[in-house]
């Protein structure tokens, strides 16, 4: 890679960027160019990305298979924004969905271009769901993260993000999710036995809508029995079942959806992040064809036709052509499993304990101060990873899925030795 020459510095950004900015404050420094899972900033330092834009860049910065398709479609003045209009970025996007994930599947939906984000995506589900249903409360779960925009945010259970809504946030009621009370309660049980007491106080809901892992929420696993549980409660009250795969889709946690595993068949599934390719804006819902219940017009957005995002998306989703590139993900996978678990054993202090599933894992502490103390050791080591939890308690890794393996065992080696650092203060054991 080519870096800069130039050194910028963070001025201008603390001096002209708004107070609310946040990943900066982690990571303070200016970055330039970036390949793969290599980051690259003005002093021509290099980086390790364990954090992948959130989830946003499964297959890497600049994958040279995307990015040669999208250079193409500018250099033969490809159409970029035509609203909903017909393209054949977006014709060659559906034909690709269909042939290459959902037919395979068996999974038939509808799919609909609600705006470039995962919250748009969440908030045109909840409008379907409400208007399909003739109702207007939704079940959400604690510690769920769906959005920051006014519906969604209604679901996301963060009390810090919730309190800047300004507004009282309301059509949601709130339900303990999968291992939430403690082993042995089977929190899908208390959701059937609610729904079904009409003296319970909790409205029919429209939906359930759930995230299989809970990324931002402290990489909170739901076991695959729950979710068929749910899902059976979902269609014992006729309720609508949503999964949000924002995050954990997109082959995050080794599927290219989140739930195949678990054999359960949603009503809807949000879709963004990593479907736009290679971090251009883009979502997607999928939902079952007799939902197709909005009028033409009924949800509308200026950038509902990002044809870059659909250009890089189709270059993306081909690459879910060779099953091999399932099994590289995988093994991936194991990799990070078995190397976290290693670091565990040989760090023990704290409760420290390994979290997650596919290429969604971290390392949770008691103390909730060592997984940020870890991750500003790792960026001292030139590692780029973040925290997550009610409390920050959690250090997640979300590496590219195409990370090759030397850049893996740069990044794990940074990690165990930003690990280390932490474990040699006298408050990481728990004896002190």
């Amino acid at each position: 890679m080519n870096g800069s020459q130039k050194p910028y510095g963070t001025e201008i950004f603390e001096e002209n960027e708004a107070e609310v900015r946040s990943y900066c404050r982690s990571f303070p420094t200016v970055f330039t160019v970036a390949s793969g899972a290599t980051l690259k900033d003005d002093k021509g330092d290099d980086y390790i990305d364990f954090l992948a834009g959130a989830g946003v860049l499964n297959y890497g910065h600049n994958n040279p298979a995307i990015k040669s398709k999208v250079m193409q479609y500018l250099m033969g003045d490809g159409i970029v924004h035509s609203l909903d209009m017909y393209t054949t970025a977006k014709h060659d996007f559906i034909e690709t969905l269909y042939n290459v994930i959902l037919k395979p599947r068996g999974l038939d939906y509808k799919v609909t271009f609600p705006g470039p984000t995962g919250t748009n995506a969440v908030e045109t589900a909840l409008k379907f769901a409400r208007k399909a249903t003739g109702r207007h409360n939704v079940i959400a779960f604690t510690n769920a993260f769906h959005g920051m925009t006014q519906g969604s945010l209604s679901l996301t259970g963060n009390r810090s993000s919730r309190s800047a809504a300004g507004v009282q946030l309301s059509g949601v009621t709130r339900m303990p999710f999968d291992g939430y009370l403690g082993e042995g309660i089977d929190t899908a049980d208390y959701l059937d036995k609610v729904l079904a007491d009409g003296s319970s106080g909790v409205d029919m809901p429209a939906a359930i809508i759930v995230e299989t892992v809970q990324s931002e929420g402290g990489i909170n696993v739901a076991s695959f029995e729950w979710l068929k549980r749910l899902e059976d409660v979902a269609r014992k009250h006729e309720v609508l079942f949503i999964i949000d795969d924002i995050q954990t889709g997109c082959g995050r946690t080794g599927k290219f959806f989140s739930f195949e595993d678990a054999g359960v068949t949603p009503d809807m599934v949000c879709l963004s992040k990593s479907i736009g390719g290679m971090g251009l804006p883009m979502s997607i819902v999928l939902f079952r064809p007799e939902l197709d219940v909005l009028n033409p017009g009924q949800h509308n957005g200026t950038f509902r036709g990002h044809n870059l995002a659909f250009v890089a998306a189709t270059a993306a989703l081909d690459l879910w052509r060779d099953p091999t590139f399932e099994n590289v993900v995988q093994a991936n996978a194991r990799t990070i499993r078995a190397r976290l678990e290693a670091i565990v054993e040989k760090f023990p202090g704290n409760g420290a304990h390994v979290r997650g599933r596919g290429m969604m894992v971290g390392i949770s502490w008691d103390d909730p101060s060592i997984a940020s103390k870890v991750s500003k050791a790792g960026f001292a080591r030139k590692l780029i990873i973040e925290t997550c939890g009610s409390e920050g308690q959690v250090l997640k890794l979300l590496p590219p899925l195409t990370i090759t393996e030397a850049e893996l065992a740069k990044g794990l080696d940074a990690l165990e030795a930003a690990v280390a650092d932490i474990a040699g203060q006298s408050e990481y054991s728990d004896a002190a």
